[in-house]
């Protein structure tokens, strides 16, 4: 039988700066870090890890460009194709008349389109489990994870000694 379970060895701490000088110093030892949980987001943190920049802003401009595009599109077969009527006035294809609307399926197209491509990517979708290893890590704790699944015990006293010099609160293992 194969089981997906991960042990994780995680080390809570208080401060977001002795965070940061914990993930610089497993980075320095080459530890590899599992994730990083942090209340809130930690300026710095990103590099540290190594980690590039989001595309989410790309994403968000071409589901803008599609609800442009849509909104554009759609109005010009009504009013030039499907029910052309004039009306106040105006011509068939009267383009300051589409920037309302146009405008508006923009943003919305943008919005539902970014919200979904986050939950998504993030792991957030419906019926998605995330597994929590301690509650405070969403209220005012700051956590590294280390997945040690066959760790000797020598590798688990490194880890340890790191949490230990660094300042962790707490240290605990925890099966996801």
């Amino acid at each position: 039988m194969v089981t997906d379970s991960k042990e994780v060895f995680y080390g809570l701490y208080d401060d977001e700066e002795d965070l940061l000088v914990a993930v610089q110093r497993a980075k320095n030892a080459h530890l590899d870090i599992m994730d990083v949980y942090t209340p809130f987001p930690v300026h710095g943190l990103d590099p540290i890890l190594g980690l590039s920049e989001s595309r989410l802003h790309i994403a968000g401009f071409v589901y803008g460009a599609t609800g442009t595009l849509t909104a554009f599109l759609f109005m010009t077969w009504v009013f030039t194709r499907d029910w052309p009527i004039i009306f106040g006035g105006k011509p068939y294809w009267s383009v300051p008349a589409f920037i309302p609307i146009t405008f508006e399926l923009t943003v919305l197209f943008a919005a539902i389109g970014m919200v979904v491509s986050f939950y998504t990517v993030c792991g957030l979708a419906p019926g998605v489990e995330n597994p929590i290893l301690d509650d405070r890590i969403t209220d005012d704790k700051f956590c590294i994870a280390f997945q040690t699944n066959g760790f000797s015990s020598s590798e688990m006293n490194n880890l340890k000694g790191f949490f230990k010099s660094t300042g962790a609160s707490k240290v605990s293992t925890k099966v996801i």
